[in-house]
């Protein structure tokens, strides 16, 4: 009778290969010293970097397993035991690793229920620890006492960059401890405390310590409820701040008069590349703020000012600074009910600026007409290469203007009109510019009815189009024939690598058409076919065809 001791490596190593990752890692070690060697030479072990175990329903004793295995493990860099519930417990098992573990540098630990007292023994751990540089404690339970402990570790730990407390319930007395640590921490570069309710008080706490603090790069305080008080002790900061890049305001209160405090930080701030603000209604005054504080500044690439009610009197402020400035790249203008006259100014805007790369202004209301204005700047604008108009209320008519416009654009490569209920007619549109444009390689027409002749169109243009790598026909209800006509042009075609067909009633008929032509095609990589109804007989001739494709996988 053999036992582990005895058995021929050989054979151990059989036994390995029929086991996961969690296995391999929890399991097998210790178990005996002869096993630690074999398990040491064996091949995916020595290259096990990365191990997830996120909803498990890991409590506290697997964390114990976990933890004395990461003891001697000497090859993971990266665990995720997020959305377990390890609790205090289990926070005490892992952090006893921490002080020994050499080599792990991501710690994934959100959701697991960990209180203030869990906190504390991470926090312990850190003031040995030399290898950690990312920690998540996002979604626990450790409230204003827990920021206590993690302020303590960041004072004298060295190695941490990148902390995520979000949604613990932190209050403005959290917040000051954390800052407090931020005034002499050198190392930590990302702070997260959004979800939290910091309010005003912990806005200024945060501002007091970006006055000094040298390395911080990004700061989330989204949903704290900071309103224009807090945003006037941020700005501030922002005026003598030299490091921070990204800043995180989103779904907080604040109003014009907040803005306009950012506004003039803006001015003169030489460093915030990211400023996030959606959410916060500052309407069209803000807006106003914000632009006006665009034709002088020169380090803000990404805006995001989404959700803000600015309506169509704030696009026209934005334009205007559109015109003279020279280094925004990604704005976001989503979800403010600009219409029709909000788009055009934005799109006249779009004629002479030669910067702006990525442009969304989904679920705006914007109609045929708004979407004929930004087909008119898309003729001859030179720079854009990514526009989302979702949900924008486009039809067939305002899908020809868009389709007509990119005959002519050599630029934009990812267009996004999902949720525009355009038909079968404006899929045509589209599957005719399709055959001469030679530039677009995203296109997104999820949900828009196109329904089985609008599919037709599309994989017409498939047959031809030679630049197109990713496709999105989610809910079009092109059904069996639809499924028909795509299989048709994937024999032939040779640029898709992605295509999304979920929700459109393809059933067993239509998914075996796909898998006829996935006998011969070579170049899809990634094919998603949920919510179709499709048996697991057809399902696994899916699966086999795509098998001769090495890097391809079924959704």
């Amino acid at each position: 009778m053999h036992t582990f001791s005895t058995l021929p490596v050989e054979l151990v190593y059989r036994i390995m290969d029929h086991q996961n990752d969690r296995t391999l890692f929890c399991s097998m070690q210790n178990i005996c010293r002869r096993l630690n060697q074999i398990l040491s030479t064996y091949q995916r072990y020595q290259t096990l970097t990365t191990l997830n175990l996120q909803r498990n329903r890991i409590r506290a004793e697997g964390a114990q397993h976990i933890a004395h295995a990461l003891r001697t493990n000497t090859t993971l860099t990266t665990l995720h035991l997020d959305r377990n519930r390890i609790g205090d417990e289990g926070a005490q098992q892992i952090a006893n690793a921490l002080r020994t573990n050499k080599t792990l540098t991501t710690l994934g630990l959100w959701c697991n229920e960990i209180g203030a007292e869990g906190a504390q023994q991470i926090a312990n751990a850190l003031r040995t620890n030399i290898t950690l540089t990312t920690l998540d404690l996002s979604w626990d339970e450790i409230g204003d006492e827990g920021p206590q402990h993690i302020a303590n570790a960041l004072r004298t730990n060295t190695t941490l960059t990148t902390l995520h407390l979000d949604k613990n319930r932190i209050g403005a007395e959290g917040a000051q401890q954390i800052a407090d640590a931020l005034r002499t921490n050198r190392t930590l570069t990302t702070l997260n405390l959004d979800e939290n309710r910091i309010g005003d008080e912990g806005a200024q706490q945060s501002a007091d310590a970006l006055r000094t603090n040298k390395t911080l790069t990004t700061l989330g305080l989204w949903c704290n409820g900071i309103g224009d008080e807090g945003a006037q002790h941020i700005a501030n900061a922002l005026r003598t701040n030299t490091t921070l890049t990204t800043l995180h305001l989103h779904d907080n209160e604040i109003g014009a008069g907040g803005a306009q405090h950012i506004a003039n930080a803006l001015r003169t701030n030489k460093t915030l590349t990211t400023l996030d603000l959606w959410g916060n209604e500052i309407g069209a005054e803000g807006a106003q703020h914000i632009a006006n504080a665009l034709r002088s500044n020169t380090t803000l690439t990404t805006l995001h000012l989404s959700w803000d009610e600015i309506g169509d009197e704030g696009p026209q402020h934005i334009a205007n600074a559109l015109r003279t400035n020279t280094t925004l790249t990604k704005l976001h203008l989503d979800k403010n009910r600009i219409g029709a006259e909000g788009a055009q100014q934005i799109a006249d805007a779009l004629r002479t600026n030669r910067t702006l790369t990525t442009l969304h202004l989904w679920c705006n209301g914007i109609g045929d007409e708004g979407a004929q204005h930004i087909a008119n700047a898309l003729r001859t604008n030179t720079t854009l290469t990514t526009l989302h108009l979702k949900w924008n209320e486009i039809g067939a008519g305002g899908a020809q203007h868009i389709a007509d416009a990119l005959r002519m654009n050599t630029r934009l490569t990812t267009l996004h009109l999902s949720g525009n209920r355009m038909g079968a007619a404006g899929a045509q549109y589209f599957a005719d510019a399709l055959r001469s444009n030679t530039t677009l390689i995203t296109l997104d027409l999820r949900d828009n009815e196109i329904g089985a002749g609008g599919a037709q169109h599309i994989a017409n243009a498939l047959q031809t189009n030679t630049t197109l790598t990713t496709l999105n026909l989610d809910e079009n209800r092109i059904g069996a024939g639809g499924a028909q006509h795509i299989a048709d042009a994937l024999r032939t075609n040779m640029t898709l690598t992605t295509l999304n067909l979920s929700w459109n009633g393809i059933g067993d008929e239509g998914a075996q058409h796909i898998a006829d032509a996935l006998r011969t095609n070579m170049r899809l990589t990634t094919l998603t076919l949920g919510v179709n109804h499709i048996g697991d007989e057809i399902a696994q001739h899916i699966a086999d065809a795509l098998g001769k494709n090495i890097s391809a996988k079924m959704v």
